[in-house]
């Protein structure tokens, strides 16, 4: 596998590709090599070898795919590129039986170690930039009083959000009367309350924390933290799991050794930490966190509260997911699991921050 460091003159060509390359990009699988005639039974087009094999070359121009061999055995596999940056319907490939599915059914263990540095286009990145700019610009003369009922609105939604996403009952109402009254909401349980308030205090630990975070980056120690406060008192084991953890809804099956979590882990926050774009850190943590699964619970919680302590120490908005839509989120996160696609989480990213960068004024 060909480590990949700077893929934004091979990004800009997405849109310059065919629809059969798409389609080939699309199908190609996850593991293994194959063939040009491999790839054109799968295709099932009415289109020659020789099409095929070109197709194959431009899409090894563009580093999506590698070849191997040479003459009647050459094979073709797919780079991490490749695999981030494939198509695909978060809707349709979650509407088949996980068992049926043609995903990964384990843990890559090349996929953080050949991360690209930047997972953007730059077009993406100067939308971001831009709406980044706007939003520094409104927050920059706002007063205290202003700061701090902004600031006590955005944790009310992200505490609602982020707990509604895991299935807790919790209205914005409710959560916005335990929040800022400390009244539970009626008939709900005493774990969604504590859900809710942990996710306040995870948040005021990352605002307390920003600038350790700006000067030293992410750490495993920080990672933890955050983790033992959003899981406090929901009788979650703290620190890095030993043993296995299903996944709802997916075949993928994560790591099940300490070691190799702990591996996984720090090669995926050292990555982070490499990274120059403030966007491309955050987006990577928070598939990344979710993933890799390190903890027996929590750890798409922890993945958000951990993308917004970077967005917040390199000061941008912070994400809310206000807006998102939580079927769409957890099909998006089962892609990225099962075809390491980051497509369809990348659009809910760059939408969820423009949209907070135009609904609050966090500062």
């Amino acid at each position: 596998m060909i480590r990949l460091e700077h893929i934004n003159d091979t990004i800009k060509y997405m849109r310059d590709m065919s629809k059969r390359q798409i389609n080939i990009l699309e199908k190609f699988p996850e593991e293994g090599k194959i063939s040009s005639s491999d790839i054109l039974k799968i295709l099932g087009e009415k289109v020659s070898l020789i099409t095929i094999k070109r197709d194959l070359e431009s899409l090894v121009v563009l580093k999506y795919l590698e070849r191997k061999g040479k003459g009647r055995s050459t094979v073709y596999e797919k780079t991490t590129l490749g695999m981030l940056l494939s198509p695909v319907d978060a809707s349709k490939y979650n509407a088949v039986d996980p068992d049926v599915r043609n995903g990964r059914d384990s843990f890559n263990f090349s996929l953080f170690e050949n991360f690209p540095k930047d997972v953007f286009m730059s077009d993406e990145k100067e939308s971001l930039d831009n709406a980044t700019k706007k939003y520094q610009k409104n927050i920059k003369n706002i007063s205290q009083t202003v700061q701090f009922k902004e600031l006590e609105r955005f944790v009310i939604e992200l505490s609602w959000k982020s707990s509604k996403i895991e299935g807790n009952t919790y209205t914005l109402l409710d959560t916005e009367k335990l929040i800022r009254e400390g009244i539970p909401g009626e008939g709900r349980t005493k774990d969604e309350t504590t859900m809710i308030l942990n996710h306040k205090k995870a948040f005021s630990f990352i605002m307390d924390n920003l600038g350790d975070l700006h000067k030293n980056g992410v750490n495993l120690k920080f990672i933890e933290k955050v983790h033992e406060l959003l899981t406090s008192g929901l009788g979650v084991s703290r620190g890095i799991r030993n043993g296995l953890v299903g996944v709802i809804g997916t075949k993928y099956k994560p790591l099940d050794n300490k070691y190799q979590i702990n591996e996984a882990l720090e090669t995926l926050y050292k990555r982070v930490n490499q990274m120059q774009n403030v966007y491309s850190k955050a987006l990577t943590l928070l598939v990344g966190i979710s993933y890799i699964q390190p903890f027996e619970d929590g750890n798409k919680r922890t993945a958000r509260l951990l993308c917004n302590a970077i967005l917040l120490s390199l000061k941008c908005a912070p994400l809310s997911y206000r807006s998102v839509d939580e079927n769409n989120y957890r099909e998006s996160i089962l892609v990225f699991y099962e075809k390491n696609s980051l497509v369809p989480m990348k659009k809910i990213f760059i939408d969820q921050y423009i949209f907070s960068t135009e609904n609050y004024l966090v500062k």
